[in-house]
């Protein structure tokens, strides 16, 4: 993968997570709520099998999990871990609002 191609791809996790994010406290009233979602979205990012199959066939579902998981590129990693970083900016930036006294719906 190349510099721009990872970098822009690095800002669009950023921004597409801290917007969810934010809109999700905002609405749920929970603050971390799309830190603890997170990481079962990059668990439908990262393995290519129906969710269903967790439930019918968990050892082979999560053993695939393991394998696809391992095999992330650097890239990967670094992209799926700034999509974390905008997760948790979001918590951080609305709960500074809420201690100032802004108070969303």
């Amino acid at each position: 993968m190349s510099i721009p191609v990872l970098l822009i791809s690095m800002l669009l996790f950023f921004v597409l997570f801290f917007g969810i994010g934010f809109l999700l406290n905002m609405i749920l009233r929970a603050t971390w709520v799309m830190v603890v979602v997170y990481p079962l979205i990059c668990v439908f990012i990262i393995d290519k099998i129906s969710t269903w199959e967790y439930f019918s066939q968990p050892a082979a579902a999560f053993t695939a999990l393991k394998t696809h998981f391992f095999a992330l590129g650097k890239a990967d990693v670094i992209i799926l871990t700034t999509g974390l970083l905008g997760a948790v900016m979001s918590g951080v930036i609305i709960k500074t609002l809420r201690q100032r006294g802004y108070q969303m719906f």
